[in-house]
């Protein structure tokens, strides 16, 4: 009994748990701050109980999770992924009227005080999805030419298209950007060849330069404004190309942020120590907490977890020598890898704002629960790769 008890620690990373719940504590202390300095009145213990609350729910999923080995996780993979693909759909007529009121987006389900973000949890169905169709096809062409590479791209670009359809009419510019990071991570590991990679990443930079340019032209932007962009997106370039030109309205948050972050200096102020006041902190602009109270040490420590974090996840992978589990791993590490990225970019200014919450430490329940399920899938890796793997040409039916 003493012997199978250690055997089953052995199997749990307990690395990856640490890292998690340092983040956790973080971002409780953080939504402490945030509250506490709030100017609207809300009840700062009942945040951060319902944050820990999230935090617990999402711990229990985590252990649910771990259970699935690689051949179940391979059988849910389409189940969660048509359930996922229903949700998105669904919330585009069961939306809440008072969020879409205050945001524009149609992103989230109420019933009472609870409030869900099915996309949120898409996105890890999405990565389980990928990660049983590039394996599948893997196992179907032995050798990786173009013409093959292209029928992979475009199996997923297939499995891809209807979120980014429901996320276009959710009008959630931000999480398209967050399926499109995960996309293209799973292309780079799925082993598509250069040929196809390197043209078509020069193509998207020059798209991308020339959508920039566009947006700062008059004609350029009716233009965008024909193939769906909104004007609140054209709100967010203009304050993020130039954030002191509106800092009462549209720049206004962006603005509190970046001089919050400043007035941190090298040390910060202390904890809860806060004199710059940043709308809605708690959760997109949860950054600019930690870059006030604790300084540009403490931001350089938290990016020094989330590589950590990121490092053990990798190291997970290599490990267990799983092709169905690396690309699952790619799937989680890009999400994460993206969220961290954006939302400290749009923090301090170098990115746009896009509505990017911070991993495990901004408020909020979907976005939580959906990473600690990619924690979960990824945990389950070294828990079950003692007693069962199997070969990377090898596919589960």
């Amino acid at each position: 009994m003493q012997r199978s008890q250690n055997d089953n620690e052995s199997r749990i990373d307990w690395g990856i748990i640490f890292c998690v719940l340092l983040l956790a504590l973080i971002g409780l202390a953080s939504i402490y701050v945030a509250a506490s300095n709030d100017k609207t009145p809300t009840s700062v213990t009942r945040q951060v109980v319902s944050q820990l609350v999230w935090y617990i729910i999402g711990t229990i999923m985590i252990i649910v999770i771990m259970q699935f080995d690689a051949e179940q996780l391979w059988k849910i993979a389409p189940i969660v992924y048509w359930l996922g693909i229903f949700l998105m759909f669904a919330i585009l007529v069961f939306y809440s009227r008072s969020y879409y009121a205050s945001t524009g987006a149609k992103s989230w389900f109420a019933i009472g005080p609870f409030t869900f973000q099915p996309s949120e949890v898409m996105k890890p169905a999405y990565i389980l999805m990928m990660g049983r169709v590039i394996t599948t096809h893997n196992s179907q062409y032995s050798t990786h030419t173009v013409e093959s590479d292209w029928r992979l791209i475009g199996k997923m670009l297939l499995w891809l298209m209807p979120i980014m359809i429901s996320l276009h009419f959710q009008n959630d510019f931000g999480t398209s950007l967050v399926f499109f990071a995960i996309f293209c991570g799973m292309v780079l590991v799925g082993g598509v060849t250069w040929r196809i990679i390197a043209p078509v990443a020069t193509v998207l930079i020059v798209v991308g330069g020339s959508a920039l340019a566009m947006v700062t032209s008059t004609t350029g932007r009716r233009i965008l404004e024909h193939i769906g962009f909104q004007a609140y997106q054209f709100d967010r370039v203009d304050t993020w190309l130039n954030p002191q030109a509106d800092t009462t309205n549209q720049g206004y948050q962006l603005w509190q942020s970046i001089k919050a972050v400043g007035s941190g200096g090298i040390t910060g102020t202390g904890f809860n120590h806060t004199h710059v006041y940043v709308p809605v902190r708690e959760s997109d602009m949860i950054f600019s907490v930690i870059g006030e109270n604790f300084g540009f040490i403490g931001g350089v420590l938290l990016i020094l977890l989330y590589l950590l974090l990121i490092y053990l996840m990798i190291r997970v992978t290599f490990d267990t020598k799983n092709e169905f589990y690396a690309y699952i791993s790619t799937g989680v590490i890009m999400m994460i890898l993206f969220h961290v990225f954006e939302n400290i970019g749009m923090n301090i200014g170098l990115l746009p704002l896009t509505g990017i919450p911070l991993p495990f430490i901004s408020a909020g329940g979907s976005s939580l629960i959906g990473n600690l399920i990619g924690i979960g899938m990824v945990m389950s890796m070294r828990y079950h790769h003692h007693s069962y793997m199997f070969s990377n040409n090898q596919e589960f039916h």
